[in-house]
């Protein structure tokens, strides 16, 4: 499968204008992609204020999101604000190139900027089947818990989008090769750049990694970049037949 990231800077509270820069964006990216991932809140940056930014579950972000993966026949994902059934959630939303849609309700709602206080918590993992891959959603904050994302031998890739700020770098390029390596999975993670409205910077870090933990493209800090890489389900299988640690892994479930 062959991957893009696109690691931005993002207009604040700015659904229009975040998707038109989308657009230019992906309109530089080669047609062999088969996936394209943007970061969490791709459409307004990381706000506290879903009463004024939430948008009606398939709104327009989402019908943007369907048509930019019809017509490049490309399958996209990134975050966004929405109201579903009277509620607002931080979901992360898988479109497939023929417009299906798959979606992951942030489940670690973070309390420090008080995200739990302004979102309803997500309750489900969601597992996309895509191109001969099983892959698990996560959203930034998800990323600290590893019993939500321990691999259950249910999926061989974890996509996870963020808005990681920078004094935190340290903990994101910790964290996500830890998660491949106690998982055994590729994890492609897409984190955002610059300052947003409330003067917090991100510096990025955007990377894709093996099961072993290998990093195979990261971008550079603090600099608006589309990194890419191919990735084989076959490596994920050779690996875990060659090294099978997860026949002793412990069973338990999450309630």
């Amino acid at each position: 499968m062959n991957i893009s990231i696109i690691q931005t800077d993002l207009h604040w509270e700015s659904p229009s204008k975040n998707r038109e820069m989308f657009d230019e964006r992906i309109s530089t990216i080669e047609s062999d992609i088969d996936l394209i991932v943007l970061p969490e809140m791709f459409s307004t940056g990381f706000s506290m204020s879903p009463e004024n930014l939430a948008e009606k579950w398939q709104g327009p972000t989402v019908k943007w999101m369907q048509r930019v993966a019809t017509s490049k026949k490309v399958a996209l994902a990134g975050s966004l604000i929405v109201e579903d059934s009277g509620k607002y959630y931080n979901r992360l939303v898988f479109v497939h190139p023929d417009g299906k849609i798959d979606h992951y309700d942030k489940r670690h709602l973070f309390r420090m900027s008080g995200e739990h206080n302004s979102y309803d918590i997500g309750n489900h993992r969601t597992i996309v089947n895509y191109k001969g891959f099983r892959i698990l959603l996560l959203v930034c904050y998800d990323l600290r818990f590893p019993v939500w994302s321990r691999n259950r031998n249910d999926y061989d890739m974890i996509l996870i989008v963020a808005n990681f700020p920078e004094p935190r770098r340290y903990a994101w390029n910790t964290l996500l090769p830890a998660r491949a390596i106690e998982n055994q999975c590729f994890v492609v993670a897409c984190n955002r750049v610059g300052k947003d409205g409330n003067d917090v910077n991100f510096s990025g870090d955007s990377q894709i990694i093996d099961p072993q933990g290998k990093v195979l493209n990261i971008a550079k800090p603090n600099e608006n970049k589309i990194i890419s890489a191919n990735i084989s389900i076959q490596d994920v299988n050779n690996f875990r037949t060659s090294f099978p640690a997860h026949l002793d892994a412990d069973d338990f479930v999450v309630k």
